[in-house]
């Protein structure tokens, strides 16, 4: 994990997100690319510039997000961490990802106002499609943490083969953190497997993978998010892995059964990987 991609508003759950950030760079000696979205066109910079000697709107805007770099980039938590500012003119979500692209970003990091969800994330109520559209995973950060080790991680599935891939991503996330993986399916009313049935597709699913420090846990509940927080809870994980189907995004993982709730009321960082 080389590169890590923070978006910001320069809100205080955006913070939250960079400090996360700043102990993970740390960590394993990456570096940040700090990244706001301004909605004014590049363009119109250029056009409004060439029309009045007054400072124009555009840039107005872009030396206010620069003299805020400058201030977050001044803070302690940021000492002997290599931050790159970067500024999209765009506020179209899929330039966000194009940038990483461009960047080759391992992980984004991205801060939640918490039980108001996705909807009201710092950058804008179109944050959502972060999540939905990112091919790279997606750390979403709750709260303040003043540490950041992350022993006790629960990867949520349905274990069907499509998602093989998110699990070896996982636990390339976990081996980062020498973190135990608790393996969670959860069983409903509505789409139930027997014991011996939900072990032996968990069996079949890991088959492939080499990653020996995982507990494999059917838990019953009325609704698969509601048994994922519910396990989370019970174990006190530090952290929540679960997958998305690109832009159909998290109200489609577990073929539809999921929404953007399971990350809107979790109290704990959940993170995301692409089918």
């Amino acid at each position: 994990m080389k590169k890590i991609l923070v978006p910001t508003d320069f809100s205080e759950a955006a913070e939250n997100a960079l400090e996360v950030a700043s102990k993970l760079a740390k960590k394993h000696n990456s570096e940040i690319y700090l990244l706001h979205m301004l909605e004014i066109p590049l363009q119109e910079v250029d056009i409004m510039y060439t029309q009045t000697a007054n400072i124009p709107e555009a840039m107005f805007f872009m030396k206010m997000a620069h003299k805020k770099f400058e201030e977050l980039m001044a803070r302690d938590y940021l000492e002997n961490v290599k931050v790159h500012e970067t500024v999209i003119s765009d506020s179209n979500f899929s330039r966000l990802i194009d940038k990483c692209h461009e960047l080759d970003i391992d992980l984004i990091v991205m801060g939640s106002h918490g039980a108001t969800g996705l909807k009201e994330m710092f950058v804008g109520s179109n944050a959502e499609k972060v999540v939905r559209t990112s091919d790279i995973p997606v750390l979403v950060i709750k709260n303040k943490h003043e540490t950041f080790d992350i022993k006790d991680f629960v990867f949520a599935s349905d274990f069907n083969k499509d998602n093989k891939e998110t699990y070896k991503q996982a636990t390339h996330f976990a081996r980062l953190f020498d973190a135990k993986v608790h393996l969670l399916l959860v069983n409903t009313a509505n789409n139930f497997l027997t014991t011996s049935e939900a072990y032996e597709r968990i069996k079949n699913f890991i088959s492939d993978h080499d990653f020996e420090d995982y507990t494999v846990n059917i838990y019953n509940d009325s609704s698969v998010e509601s048994g994922i927080l519910n396990f989370s809870n019970e174990i006190n994980a530090d952290i929540i892995g679960i997958s998305t189907h690109g832009r159909q995004g998290i109200a489609h993982f577990f073929n539809g059964s999921i929404s953007e709730d399971l990350v809107n009321h979790a109290k704990r960082p959940v993170i995301t990987f692409k089918i």
